[in-house]
């Protein structure tokens, strides 16, 4: 099936008799004939138990994200902060370290800095747009992983997943990316190297801010078993000597992941949840399309205004990511903008809080047109180093373009720019 199709019928086929629409399995338990089935599924969980960490309609909407993405298999989260948690500490314990990119996230940025080096997990922070050979620099004995985003949050910045995903692998190690701002409708990471893919479900997914969520897929292609990862080829102590690479095979990064750190943290959405987002998933590919459209002829009038100091919008010919773009995100590059207003911070409140259609407010990539002072909001607890290095300065305006009608939102910046 092609992605159209798979966003309305992937990871739930109703029988004969059943609802056509994937049913709200609202329920925290499930009821068992015996006392040594209950007992069974503690030894190897292969079937619904407990909502603390599987549910009916949540597992149809991992499936077909699964299936979008390519993947195996999936586990969604509560959050796209717990995704990201969740796809390191799979893989990273106290003592040992990993890499990723500067150009990701705000909030990433100080859960990887701050957060696990407090838990004792290094991350090492690379340029990805250095050569491999400088890259290299930064891999040591104990490094277990590498992360990047497809399209960096917000710099826009192109990631060149490929060369990332060779450097890894030439370490031994898998490639983490986040594929939030692109989506597997407009990327497919796994197509290009990446063993894990995250997302923030928050965002295009669910596209109409109705719940919080993340997601974890396994494209089921690394080689656990190559010497580095002995938690998956050594018994597991914790569920009774289970060897996730023997007894789960392909799967067994998914399935460490559910077994292990969601039975003990918990942070998995609610069957409620999972039911909003499926219906974003049903619309995603369309959507995604109209946002592309939109955001190019925005990128386009922000370009020639005189009141731009700069665009970044890999859609745009003269865009530093547009060769990259063009290779892995040919079907357009999201509908988020950044902009740098002439005159900086002062200069780019003005223009925010002049704006009556889009709306200033703590989120993206929605259905409505929204705008967000990163280096004041998001990004706000990094350094000045540190908002350089993520690609952030004090005049950014991350600008996502929603499925308004597009004059409308340019009708709206144009009055708006007439404060700056």
């Amino acid at each position: 099936m092609r992605d159209e199709t798979k966003c309305l019928h992937s990871g739930y086929t109703p029988k004969n008799g059943e609802p056509r629409v994937l049913p709200i399995v609202q329920s925290t338990t499930y009821v068992f004939d015996s006392t040594e089935h209950i007992g069974q599924l503690f030894d190897m969980p292969t079937e619904f138990m407990y909502s603390r960490f599987a549910n009916p309609t949540v597992d149809a909407v991992e499936k077909k994200i699964a299936d979008l993405e390519g993947g195996v298999g999936a586990m969604c989260t509560s959050s796209g902060q717990a995704a990201s948690l969740f796809s390191i500490l799979n893989l990273c314990k106290a003592g040992d370290s990993f890499v990723s990119t500067s150009t990701i996230y705000g909030g990433t940025v100080n859960l990887f800095a701050v957060t696990l080096k407090k838990l004792g997990i290094e991350c090492i922070f690379v340029d990805a747009e250095d050569d491999e050979e400088t890259i290299q620099k930064a891999f040591k004995p104990n490094t277990r992983c590498v992360f990047g985003e497809t399209l960096a949050n917000p710099a826009l910045a192109v990631l060149d997943i490929e060369k990332m995903a060779k450097i890894a692998h030439k370490n031994n190690v898998p490639l983490i990316i986040d594929n939030t701002f692109a989506t597997p409708i407009l990327c497919k990471p796994i197509e290009f190297g990446a063993d894990i893919v995250v997302h923030s479900t928050s965002k295009y997914m669910d596209g109409h801010a109705l719940q919080t969520g993340g997601v974890i897929v396994d494209s089921g292609k690394f080689n656990w078993a190559n010497g580095n990862f002995p938690d998956f080829t050594e018994p597991d102590d914790s569920y009774h000597g289970v060897i996730y690479t023997k007894d789960f095979g392909e799967m067994a990064y998914i399935i460490k992941a559910r077994m292990q750190l969601m039975r003990d943290f918990g942070a998995y959405p609610s069957a409620n949840s999972a039911f909003l987002l499926n219906l974003g998933l049903e619309t995603l590919p369309i959507r995604m399309e109209r946002y592309c459209e939109n955001a190019l002829k925005v990128a386009k009038y922000f370009e020639a205004s005189d009141k731009i100091e700069s665009v970044s919008y890999a859609a745009l010919p003269g865009d530093k990511y547009h060769e990259l773009a063009q290779k892995y995100l040919p079907k357009g590059t999201c509908g988020v903008i950044s902009i740098t207003i002439k005159g900086g911070k002062a200069a780019a409140i003005r223009f925010m809080d002049g704006l009556k259609l889009a709306s200033n407010e703590v989120h993206v990539a929605d259905i409505r047109t929204c705008v967000l002072h990163p280096a004041s909001a998001t990004h706000r607890q990094l350094t000045d180093e540190q908002l350089i290095a993520a690609g952030v300065n004090p005049g950014l305006i991350r600008f996502s373009v929603g499925l308004e009608n597009v004059d409308d939102i340019i009708e709206d910046i144009e009055q708006s720019l007439k404060n700056v």
